[in-house]
């Protein structure tokens, strides 16, 4: 199944309301829709989250295990930063409205070992586009002991996915970088993927020689420089990668792969039912509006149906724009889906996750 279609005739009140209503709010309170001080304020400090603790690995200072580990879980909590709220906006467009910002900032996502060419394929094109679509949506295209999605094959190996997929969670940035960005990027030539001025050969050598700069500040020079045994410090070096791995994996899965959320599927002429903008509305889920601090830390993403229907605005205004955009919905009829906490949250994408390896037929819950 290759590029559904979306029917934008339906689309047309919805999406001039909404706009028109979110233009006025920002010309009401003359904001930007872009970056403010306070998100520059956080840009600087998830990137000295990420990069102070391994300027410190490298100098030498760092002498013991537990100074080792401290330092690396904390670049996890920066990685992670950067990757939910500084890169994430940036190749959206989102952070500003000067390009050359918006990519030198994208870039940011190379320094912490994956790279913004492939997540720009992946994120914007088909998550944003065909969210929760079989075979379209590359987020839920999954190794066959995982099944992300009722319309996904069925192996008795996934039966028990719901206990062993945190593991996976937690490793899986150590496969992104090792691995993944390699395999996509060949997947994405062959689908048609890469545009006219990016070619196959040059993306693999600049996206090559990212990783290796990567991985010589993040773990060969610290081989270097600290007085510990080498694999003491690659286990320092997996354990920073387990908590972006862990962070990143639950906070984009349980805005999607949630039991209200749904999945549908392309008619034989290739055409979904929905028009786009409800389609958003029916595959995306919102958790914890009410924690500021969740919010700030994970990069807004706790407001995933206003990032999918606003993609363009830098999320630190997602909060107040959330009640615009679910009482918009509301007059138009359409889903606008909340869990009330991170726990809920969880439970709810675990219970799918049981549901789903089990071949279960999948209840909608409130």
């Amino acid at each position: 199944m290759e590029n559904p279609k979306f029917s934008r005739v339906a689309d047309n009140d919805f999406s001039k309301t909404l706009r028109r209503r979110v233009n006025q709010y920002f010309k009401t309170n003359n904001l930007s829709k872009k970056a403010n001080t306070t998100m520059v304020l956080k840009t600087i400090l998830m990137l000295s989250l990420f990069f102070m603790p391994l300027i410190l690995l490298s100098t030498g200072m760092v002498t013991t295990t537990w100074m080792l580990f401290t330092l690396y879980i904390i670049c996890g909590l920066g990685m992670s930063g950067i990757g939910m709220g500084v890169m994430h906006d940036a190749i959206h467009g989102a952070y500003s409205n000067n390009r050359t910002i918006n990519r030198l900032l994208g870039y940011t996502f190379n320094l912490i070992g994956a790279n913004a060419t492939i997540w720009k394929i992946q994120h914007n094109v088909l998550h944003h586009t065909y969210t929760n679509i079989d075979d379209a949506d590359d987020d839920i295209n999954t190794p066959f002991f995982l099944r992300f999605s009722p319309n996904g094959k069925h192996h008795k190996s996934q039966r028990f996915q719901h206990i062993y997929i945190w593991f996976f969670y937690g490793i899986s940035t150590i496969f992104w970088i090792t691995a993944k960005d390699f395999v996509r990027l060949k997947r994405y030539k062959n689908m048609g993927l890469l545009d006219e001025n990016q070619v196959y050969s040059r993306e693999l050598v600049k996206m090559t020689a990212w990783k290796l700069f990567y991985y010589s500040y993040a773990l060969i020079l610290p081989m270097i420089m600290v007085p510990l045994s080498w694999w003491v410090i690659l286990l320092g070096f997996l354990s920073m990668h387990i908590v972006t791995g862990f962070l990143v994996s639950v906070v984009f899965q349980i805005a999607h792969i949630m039991p209200t959320t749904d999945f549908p599927l392309p008619n034989e002429d290739g055409v979904m039912t929905n028009e786009w903008y409800r389609h958003q509305f029916a595959t995306s889920s919102n958790f914890a509006p009410k924690s500021k601090l969740l919010f700030w830390l994970i990069g807004g993403l706790n407001y995933q149906v206003e990032h999918h229907v606003l993609p363009d605005i830098c999320h630190v205004h997602y909060k107040k724009l959330s009640p615009i955009v679910a009482q918009t919905a509301k007059e138009f009829g359409m889903s606008y889906h909340v869990k009330k906490s991170v726990f809920h949250a969880i439970v709810d994408h675990t219970k799918m996750l049981r549901s789903l390896g089990r071949n279960e037929i999948i209840s909608k819950a409130a």
